[in-house]
C-alpha cells in the first residue's frame, strides 16, 4: 500500500523546472514519473497553447481538475502544471495523497526560462502579466507545500541534491 511518504507532487510556475527535475526525482527515488500537462494534452489530444486559443483559461483550468483528481499517484513523482493550485480539491486530493514540494524560483530567472510568455501554454486571465501571475499563485503555492525549495542561483544538480534532502528529513 502506497503513503504519503512515497509520492511526491511538485508545484511552482512555468519555467520552474518541475517536469525536468521530476524524471531526475522519480529516478534517484525509483518511483514512477507523471507530467499532468501531458496527461491533459493526451485526453484532449492538442496542446496547452491549443487549448487556450480555440477555448480559455477557466476551460483548461477545469481539465486540469479532472485529471488532478483521476489521475493514479500512488508511488509517483508527479509534475503538476502551473495552474494546479487553482483548484482547491485537486491539491486537497494531492495533498492527502503525497509530498508537495514548491520549487520556487525568483521572477527575473522565470522571464529568463520562459522566453514568449504568450504562447507558452500558461493559464491566465487575459492580458495578465507575469508579474501579476507570479505574484497570485505565489501565495498558494505556499499555501500549499510541504517543503519549499529555493532554487535561486541552484544548478539542477543542486536543486535535485535539496529536494532529497529536504524531503528526507521531512519524511524523518
Amino acid at each position: 500500500m502506497h503513503n504519503k511518504l512515497n509520492s511526491v507532487v511538485l508545484i511552482g510556475m512555468p519555467g520552474a523546472g518541475k517536469s525536468t527535475l521530476g524524471v531526475l526525482l522519480a529516478k534517484e527515488l525509483g518511483l514512477d514519473f507523471v507530467d499532468t500537462d501531458v496527461a491533459i494534452q493526451v485526453r484532449e489530444g492538442r496542446s496547452l497553447q491549443d487549448i487556450l486559443d480555440n477555448n480559455d483559461y477557466l476551460y483548461l483550468r477545469e481539465i486540469e481538475e479532472q485529471v488532478l483528481l483521476s489521475e493514479d499517484i500512488a508511488g509517483k513523482v508527479v509534475a503538476t502544471g502551473g495552474s494546479a493550485v487553482y483548484s482547491k480539491v485537486g491539491m486537497e486530493r494531492l495533498k492527502q495523497s503525497a509530498t508537495i514540494i514548491f520549487l520556487d524560483v525568483p521572477l527575473p530567472a522565470l522571464r529568463q526560462r520562459i522566453g514568449n510568455f504568450a504562447t507558452r501554454g500558461i493559464a491566465r486571465k487575459p492580458n495578465q502579466s507575469l508579474k501579476s501571475l507570479f505574484d497570485e499563485r505565489c501565495t498558494l503555492y505556499r499555501q500549499y507545500a510541504d517543503i519549499n525549495i529555493d532554487c535561486d542561483q541552484q544548478s539542477l544538480e543542486q536543486t535535485l541534491k535539496s529536494v532529497v534532502q529536504q524531503l528526507l528529513a521531512y519524511r524523518g
